[in-house]
């Protein structure tokens, strides 16, 4: 079974793949735990010490390689293993980050999306930029306003895939998040075993 996901910085997306594998594995059961950054944090470090600003275009070139290469060496991981693969962050993200930015999706990105094995889910943890923001002033290793996760919020809510995705409402303690990420991979488990079954 296949699990991305997806949200904006600070919703939880890290901790709660990281803890739904845990569980699982604490359970005697196999788990994979795939990670699809693009390098953004690194980026922006850098920036900030060499005192420049990337140019946007600049800025998603790079992006956009470094997290097609982890996302095709993540699928082919993923191809391998018996069990639960649970990827943090996939193509999407990058597709909402182009929006945001107010750049173009293109077409080979929604076309590798497409070519790609499809998940079994797309979780996306859908959180109040607000909130998202006190979590990533208290941990103190990013640099997004609130009018950045704003603005990546609302890219994801305009793609056309967001209809497809399942909703998780991360407004809470991550011991919750984590607690509904589990019901949602049972859920799906139990639908594809009586898909499988008909």
């Amino acid at each position: 079974m296949l699990i991305v996901l997806t949200g904006i910085d600070g919703s939880g997306k890290s901790t709660a793949a990281a803890a739904l594998v845990s569980e699982a594995r604490a359970e005697g059961r196999n788990a994979l735990l795939l990670s699809n950054h693009a390098g953004r944090r690194s980026m922006s470090v850098l920036a900030q010490r060499l005192g420049i600003q990337w140019p946007r275009r600049l800025a998603d070139a790079a992006e956009t390689t470094l997290r097609v290469i982890n996302v095709l060496a993540s699928h082919a991981k993923a191809s391998r293993f018996d069990g639960l693969v649970v990827m943090d962050r996939h193509l999407h993200c990058q597709l909402a980050l182009r929006a945001a930015k107010g750049l173009p999706r293109g077409r080979f990105l929604p076309w590798l999306l497409s070519a790609l094995p499809a998940a079994d889910a797309v979780v996306h943890l859908d959180v109040e930029p607000a909130l998202a923001h006190q979590r990533i002033v208290a941990r103190g290793t990013d640099d997004e306003t609130l009018a950045d996760l704003m603005a990546l919020r609302d890219a994801y809510r305009a793609m056309p895939e967001y209809p497809g995705f399942v909703l998780l409402d991360a407004d809470c303690q991550p011991a919750e998040v984590v607690a509904r990420l589990a019901r949602i991979v049972d859920q799906e488990a139990a639908a594809a075993a009586l898909a499988g079954l008909a």
